[in-house]
């Protein structure tokens, strides 16, 4: 752990906790090693996610009501 790391108390659900120990435990990562990959993946999935949306935010929005029109005139609902 380099010493730019900060402490942290987080409540996990027993059946998690216990998942994490057993995971350290068969792999060479500690429970903070495998929390803190969890935390990046999410918070990367977030980044991506919120590009995907800039990246589309000049398409014309279509209300939900005119979708479902659409999907049962062409047989799909």
């Amino acid at each position: 752990m380099d010493k730019t790391s900060k402490r942290v108390t987080v409540y996990l659900q027993p059946d998690y906790h216990r998942a994490l120990k057993v995971k350290s435990a068969e792999t060479e990562y500690s429970v903070s090693d495998l929390v803190n990959d969890a935390v990046r993946d999410a918070l990367r999935e977030d980044a991506l996610d919120l590009a995907a949306v800039a990246d589309r935010e000049d398409e014309p929005s279509i209300a939900f009501e005119d979708v479902l029109k659409k999907l049962r005139r062409d047989g799909k609902l």
